[in-house]
């Protein structure tokens, strides 16, 4: 299934039908809003990573989505993980899929119910921090067991997306209303050999981009061979020493075999770049399922290195597009997804959930987002509230 999205000229046409002009095309996002599209959100209390629990959990979201059969029955299915720097970065002896990584529990019993749905392969990425090992090896670093994921269903593979990897050439990915940053991107094969893409992901705020769901999550799908600092002039380096800094800084463009940047001149500062990066990521590449583990985290940042705060909002959320599940997610962190640049947490970036719904691909208005299951009042954790009592204020 792929998330359904409006293409520019599509919502121009419906902007001209009630005697809007399409140079005004930016300036309305309140009628945008009403024209992106939405889909139902589904919550749920989840206490422990308790594989009996995670499974019964998830699989009653799933069928409240419609089934999760319908979505990968047969098909190739490509599963984005989140693991933010490296193994090495951790808060305190916590393990790390308690606090900013994705949980491996809640990894592996995905996959399992999408192999029980009848997935014809599975294949787990991810793209470490400045490695070009397998994926396996940050998994041993990360003192995880890859065979939890590897027999939770048949055909079970996985691929470290941070370079070619196991692919012959890049995919070239088109953002399909143009792009914010760039018209297109340079992507691991196993980005575009799949029929289905999940985003499983973590519920944290975020430094830059004021909080990180599933879409955020699609900022790892880059790889840093590409847009990495050490990415040479003309070809990438397969062997990255990095992250996607590129992406952030704006510091100079990606390799000539990759498609340049729209606009040179544009700002420079990452609370700009990165929220654009990541919605032309997910045009480019559509989630067409997302998984966010809200059952253990942390407040104040992506990582140990700035979120200091362990909480334990006991929550998971799923959906089948990106921008109505993480304003729901956003929503039951005690934030606003319709506050932009200057309010908490976005501090000092653009609201992504804004940007992407001004180019057609989802609502972040909660009003127009049917969630099912657990009430969306009755289980919101403030992390702000719990940053601010664990720094006694």
């Amino acid at each position: 299934m792929t998330v359904g999205c409006y293409s520019r000229r599509d919502v121009l046409k419906k902007l001209g039908a009630i005697g809007i002009g399409a140079g005004a095309y930016w300036k309305v996002p309140s009628l945008l809003g009403s024209i992106a599209p939405s889909a139902p959100v589904a919550l749920a209390k989840c206490k422990t990573y308790s594989p009996a629990e995670l499974v019964s959990t998830l699989d009653r979201m799933f069928d409240q989505l419609g089934g999760l059969s319908r979505i990968v029955n047969g098909k190739t299915v490509a599963v984005k993980i989140n693991m933010t720097a490296a193994p090495s970065y951790r808060l305190r002896y916590l393990p790390l899929g308690d606090t900013h990584y994705t949980n491996p529990h809640v990894i592996a019993a995905a996959v399992h119910l999408m192999g029980r749905a009848g997935a014809r392969r599975i294949r787990i990425l991810e793209s470490p921090w400045s490695s070009a090992e397998l994926l396996q090896e940050t998994f041993f670093q990360a003192d995880w067991d890859p065979r939890e994921m590897e027999s939770a269903a048949p055909h079970v593979e996985f691929e470290n997306t941070n370079f070619l990897g196991q692919g012959k050439k890049y995919s070239r990915l088109t953002v399909p209303f143009g792009g914010y940053l760039f018209p297109a991107y340079e992507l691991n094969h196993s980005y575009s050999d799949c029929d289905v893409f999940v985003s499983v992901a973590k519920l944290k705020q975020h430094e830059t981009t004021g909080f990180t769901a599933s879409m955020k999550n699609c900022f790892g799908i880059t790889p840093a061979s590409i847009y990495g600092p050490s990415a040479g002039i003309d070809e990438p380096d397969e062997n990255p020493k990095a992250g996607r800094w590129m992406l952030h800084s704006g510091n100079r463009q990606p390799p000539k075999m990759a498609p340049a940047e729209k606009d040179p001149t544009s700002p420079r500062k990452d609370g700009y770049r990165v929220p654009r990066a990541v919605v032309d990521l997910i045009a480019a590449r559509p989630v067409d399922l997302q998984i966010v583990d809200g059952i253990k985290s942390i407040a104040g940042g992506e990582g140990p290195w700035i979120g200091k705060t362990p909480v334990q909002p006991g929550l998971l959320i799923a959906g089948t597009n990106p921008v109505a599940t993480d304003a729901v997610s956003l929503a039951l962190m005690g934030f606003d997804p319709m506050a932009d640049r200057g309010t908490y947490p976005f501090k000092t970036s653009d609201n992504m959930l804004r940007l992407a719904e001004e180019a057609g691909l989802g609502t972040r208005d909660l009003n127009r987002i049917e969630v099912i299951g657990a009430r969306l009042k009755d289980v919101v954790y403030d992390y702000a509230a719990a940053q601010r009592k664990a720094n006694g204020v």
